[in-house]
């Protein structure tokens, strides 16, 4: 694999890259983080070898600017096939720039809890894993996508485009700084949540080294063809 261009799109200051930097860091990449949401701008196609687009206390549906322009962003990437990784308002920015509805999920899901992977088109993921849910929003699955997981209370949990495009509703990313900078700056969000865990039942949670590793996989199936 050749060195790349990873643009990073951040929404709000406690979400950010984690293990997406350092898997990008390892493998020489070089890191651009932009902040659209604050600064209004984003990197061009041409400019970009693969596009990361993080969480944040946002909806697709919402009306600012700068989102339906992420969107248009994340639209040309796939037309010009290279790879997209969405984290949550990431995954919901996929579904719905592919015609799926994004709605308020059954229940409110903030915490630790299991996903469960549905597939074995990408190689080399366990059965279970257990991750962080940041979220009250799901999408449906677009037409033509592949559902890679699912947890108790969301169905849709992941999604896989045309080899080289993922969303997950969940964060993988989060290292163990990460957790520690969104229940310090957004530890209420947990409350209401449907696994009763508390912000500091969130940060005291021991980050399972498989899920770096996961993260790692899934980042190199989706750019293996750049």
């Amino acid at each position: 694999m050749s060195a790349m261009r990873v643009n990073i799109l951040q929404h709000t200051p406690e979400e950010g890259p984690g293990a997406i930097r350092i898997w990008a860091h390892d493998r020489g990449h070089k890191v651009f983080v932009y902040h659209p949401a604050q600064h209004g701008k984003l990197p061009t196609v041409d400019e970009t070898d693969l596009l990361v687009v993080l969480g944040g206390p946002i909806s697709p549906n919402d009306s600012a600017p700068w989102i339906a322009a992420e969107r248009e962003l994340m639209r040309q990437m796939m037309a010009a096939h290279k790879p997209i990784f969405g984290a949550c308002f990431g995954a919901q920015q996929i579904a719905k720039l592919m015609g799926a509805k994004v709605s308020p999920a059954p229940a409110k899901e903030v915490g630790w809890a299991p996903v469960r992977r549905l597939t074995t088109v990408i190689p080399g993921i366990p059965k279970s894993l257990t991750v962080l849910h940041w979220h009250q929003d799901r999408f449906d699955l677009p037409a033509g996508a592949i559902r890679l997981f699912e947890s108790d209370q969301i169905d849709n949990q992941g999604l896989l485009v045309n080899g080289n495009v993922i969303g997950l509703q969940f964060h993988l990313e989060v290292m163990e700084d990460n957790v520690y900078t969104m229940v310090v700056n957004d530890g209420d969000y947990v409350r209401g949540s449907v696994l009763n865990q508390t912000a500091q039942d969130v940060a005291d949670f021991p980050i399972p080294a498989e899920n770096f590793l996961v993260m790692a996989r899934l980042l190199d199936f989706i750019s293996r063809r750049v």
